[in-house]
């Protein structure tokens, strides 16, 4: 991969501080940690309902576009096609970063492509860009206990042992993203597919 492609990376979640604890805003999380990683804070973007940072994560590698929707979940697609358009970038170099139900917590795992698997952020993002050909870091959040919906799991916060671990998973998250953007998906499928 030459360092003139640039990469558009996508943190999924719901903005404002109710939703910011938030199970479902794992993806707002790995992108904050990103940015840290860029050295550089979300500002405003002109053209799209999102907040943004550019950068490149080390001398001499891919430019990064790091993109936070300030939509709410189901209306993610719109934003995301509108800095995709922006960055002339093909979905083959987007990154969407979120929730997983269907992988436990503290696992993820990295593919390309794929369904939305009931998630509305996947599900506009899908309809807006009329593919689903992009790459995902899927970081678990694992099924809700007994009987609990799925909406109220999702949009509730992590658990005092969930947060102690969360650090630990979100850096991780970030280091796949990095791995996705230098190394390619197989080489960042075998390190990080749990």
């Amino acid at each position: 991969m030459t360092s003139d492609e640039a990469w558009l990376v996508v943190g999924l979640g719901n903005p404002g501080p109710t939703y910011a604890g938030h199970r479902h805003n794992i993806g707002y999380l790995v992108a904050d940690e990103l940015a840290v990683r860029l050295g550089g804070k979300f500002k405003s973007h002109k053209a799209s309902r999102c907040d943004v940072v550019e950068g490149r994560l080390r001398m001499g590698g891919p430019r990064v576009i790091l993109g936070r929707p300030r939509s709410y979940m189901n209306e993610t697609g719109g934003p995301v096609k509108a800095l995709a358009t922006f960055y002339k970038v093909a979905p083959d170099h987007l990154i969407v970063i979120h929730d997983e139900l269907d992988i436990p917590f503290d696992t993820m795992r990295v593919k390309l492509g794929g369904g939305d698997n009931g998630h509305n952020g996947l599900k506009s993002i899908r309809g807006s860009l009329g593919t689903g050909d992009f790459y995902r870091v899927r970081v678990g959040i694992g099924r809700p206990p007994g009987r609990q919906d799925v909406a109220d799991f999702v949009l509730s916060n992590y658990t005092a042992a969930e947060r102690k671990v969360l650090p630990f998973q979100v850096d991780t998250a970030a280091d796949a993203v990095e791995s996705l953007v230098t190394d390619g998906l197989e080489r960042t499928q075998q390190r990080f597919n749990s």
